[in-house]
């Protein structure tokens, strides 16, 4: 296939234009930075923001499914700024297929656009959209995720993939941050019930990716639709951190505070930053709360039967392989 990857410099649009070329596919990358290492494996690497039409337009030439990967994502920061990233980037992307006739899009999308503050336990793709988002985040994401999949029809086939905190070797948005609040000392366990979270380990994210690419056609089953996409391992969520962290070498968490305290902190902290203006990040939010202190996994089994995905790589063996990316033993992808 001929294929624009978004965000192909990034975490899961690089493994996924990897994937991509290791099989033969023609691709171009779109992305705001220079990345040298893609165009050494004969990626057309285009320069430019998925919020600029004309960069969308450009790149988009000649191409015949595009991977929305691009995104803002964070916990923290102005609401415009996601909505420019997520909702303009994912319309200009829709709008590029319709004018180049491009026939399949895949989007990248996440479960926190379903998610409404609760336990998220076995959730389906039946769960419905929440009318309030903690976060711009999952906020914008939900309204990009709407767009993409209204734009589903007789020329153009969407389909959606919600991957859940992926996580693996060239890790550069959980993995480092963990680590970071765990080495200056930042980092607690919140709450005593031991809540499942069920985790991305990278290569499944990707694979899932090409898999929805190599089904998505006119008439297919799958266009027009969104899929819960992780490892199909549920574990406690401390358990995952505490793996994590040791995978960079570091040891568990042992520290703990109150959930109700941890959400109080984090309502109090965006009061705070809300009010001096701050646009960093504040140490705690209840988007943040909410998520550690909640239960996230997911029926994979609509991904199964629709998309033939398998997440080959069980978390015991991405552990190892992250652990020993953290050690300079391995290539990222």
């Amino acid at each position: 296939m001929r294929a624009l990857v978004t965000g192909g410099g990034g975490f899961l649009g690089g493994v996924i234009v990897r994937k991509l070329v290791a099989r033969g596919d023609s691709v171009t990358s779109l992305a705001r930075g220079e990345y040298p290492e893609l165009r050494a494996l004969g990626v057309n690497s285009v320069r430019g923001d998925v919020a600029d039409l004309e960069s969308v337009r450009t790149a988009a030439e000649d191409c015949d499914v595009i991977f929305h990967v691009a995104a803002k994502a964070g916990v923290w920061g102005p609401y415009a700024e996601y909505h420019r990233a997520n909702v303009v980037g994912t319309h200009n992307i829709v709008e590029t297929c319709r004018q180049r006739d491009i026939p399949r899009l895949v989007y990248t999308s996440s479960p926190s656009v379903v998610f409404n503050g609760r336990d998220m336990e076995g959730a389906d793709e039946s769960t419905p959209y929440p009318t309030h988002h903690e976060a711009p985040y999952p906020a914008t994401k939900a309204e990009a995720e709407r767009l993409a999949l209204s734009a589903n029809g007789a020329n153009l086939s969407v389909v959606s993939l919600r991957p859940h905190l992926i996580w693996g070797p060239g890790d550069n948005h959980l993995f480092p941050r963990i680590v970071a609040k765990a080495k200056a000392g930042k980092l607690r366990r919140i709450g005593t019930i031991p809540k499942l979270i069920d985790a991305t380990y990278i290569d499944n994210a990707a694979d899932a990716h090409l898999l929805a690419a190599d089904r998505l056609a006119k008439g297919s089953p799958i266009a027009g639709k969104a899929y819960f996409i992780a490892q199909g391992e549920p574990i406690p969520i401390w358990d995952l951190i505490d793996q994590i962290l040791a995978a960079a070498g570091l040891p568990p968490i042992v520290k703990s505070v109150p959930s109700w305290a941890a959400y109080a902190a984090g309502a109090l902290c965006e009061g705070i930053y809300h009010a001096l203006g701050r646009e960093d990040e504040p140490p705690m939010t209840r988007f943040v709360a909410r998520e550690l202190t909640t239960a996230h996994w997911f029926n994979l089994d609509a991904a199964r039967r629709d998309l033939g995905y398998n997440p080959v790589i069980t978390t015991e063996e991405g552990m190892r392989r992250l652990s020993a990316w953290q050690h300079g033993q391995t290539p990222v992808g």
